[in-house]
């Protein structure tokens, strides 16, 4: 099969032939239709710090895909050929302190798809068969793809409510859109994006978004507390990592309010931890993956009502031989959420 690979420790990906994954008793072998590029899968092709001290090459990435089931292992019950499905993508031990009290999310010994074991952009790949899930034939591979970074953007808006709140997003990246459309979805009753790229800020904009604003020429703090009345935000969603984002999301976040961070930093970052964190009574959360499977059951109902469409944030499509044009795209911030095939789909 074709397969896209980080070969070597060393910026870049190969597209090569590998054998075609063989599943094991609890596994399920899916034949890809669709994938979707990660930010993850963009440090691993840059091969940047955090991707040196985590991925071993030789292995196949990716991670956000969607496709048939082919072939099931012995003990496998849930799952038959035929079934259309994606993949939670942390794969869970289900013996640890955190799997047995109802954390699979946050498993001590997890592993990940695409960055511990052989990932998702290849013509097939290999999944257990609890983190299969199964989609409705009418859900377009694309966006049954689109599930997995979705969900993360479930997770951080909807850890609490949002209900008739004010919501500020700090950085309008494919996951900090997403977040800002949920909490639409959810009934807020202000949403605020902040980001510094004018691409990324124009389709925020384009998804009808009527407060994006640029940090580099508007002071967001200032901003934001002249549209909530001197108070600041109810709900603060970082998805950027960025160090002046966090200085400025939790400033203006108004006292009592809840922070979900999901943005990794490059780096240490630091704060005022007594002003803005301790005297400010916030309520932080540290946003890692999705709950299994207590997000995947909200998506699919965003999804089914209609009331969150993820289409338009798709705005480029290419074949897995294209994977470099795709990722010099997503390097320089010119491209929202990208589709890979692994050839090029029927029209």
């Amino acid at each position: 099969m074709k397969a896209i690979f980080k070969s070597a420790p060393a910026p870049g990906a190969e597209v090569k032939d590998a054998p075609i994954p063989v599943p094991g008793p609890n596994e399920v072998l899916v034949k890809v239709k669709a994938t979707t590029i990660c930010g993850t899968d963009v440090h691993i092709y840059t091969w940047d710090e955090w991707s040196q001290s985590r991925i071993k090459p030789p292995i196949i990435f990716g991670h956000e895909f969607s496709g048939e089931v082919v072939e099931v292992g012995k003990n496998v019950k849930s799952i038959k050929p035929g079934d259309y499905v994606s993949a939670e993508t942390h794969i869970a031990c289900g013996h640890c302190y955190q799997c047995k009290t109802g954390n699979k999310h946050l498993c001590e010994n997890v592993k990940i798809l695409g960055v511990d074991v052989d990932g998702a952009y290849a013509e097939y790949v290999k999944i257990p068969e609890e983190n299969a899930w199964k989609n409705d034939v009418s859900l377009p591979p694309e966006i049954a793809a689109m599930q997995e970074p979705f969900g993360n953007a479930v997770h951080a808006t909807l850890i609490e409510d949002v209900t008739a709140k004010a919501v500020s997003v700090f950085g309008a990246g494919p996951i900090g859109i997403m977040s800002a459309m949920v909490a639409r979805a959810s009934g807020a009753k202000l949403v605020i994006i902040v980001e510094p790229d004018e691409y990324r800020r124009n389709l925020a904009s384009s998804m009808g978004f009527e407060h994006v604003i640029n940090p580099l020429d508007t002071d967001p703090v200032e901003y934001i507390l002249d549209h909530t009345g001197g108070l600041g935000v109810d709900v603060f969603l970082e998805m950027s990592g960025a160090q002046k984002a966090i200085e400025q999301g939790l400033k203006s976040t108004r006292k009592g309010g809840r922070v979900s961070f999901l943005g990794i930093p490059k780096s240490h970052i630091t704060l005022d931890f007594a002003e803005d964190i301790v005297f400010r009574g916030v309520k932080m959360y540290g946003i890692n993956g999705r709950l299994m499977f207590d997000t995947w059951y909200k998506v699919k109902a965003l999804l089914d009502s209609g009331l969150v469409d993820l289409k338009p944030l798709i705005t480029h499509k290419f074949t897995f031989d294209e994977i470099d044009t795709a990722m010099e795209l997503l390097i320089n911030k010119k491209a929202g959420k990208i589709v890979l095939y692994p050839e090029k789909p029927k029209e």
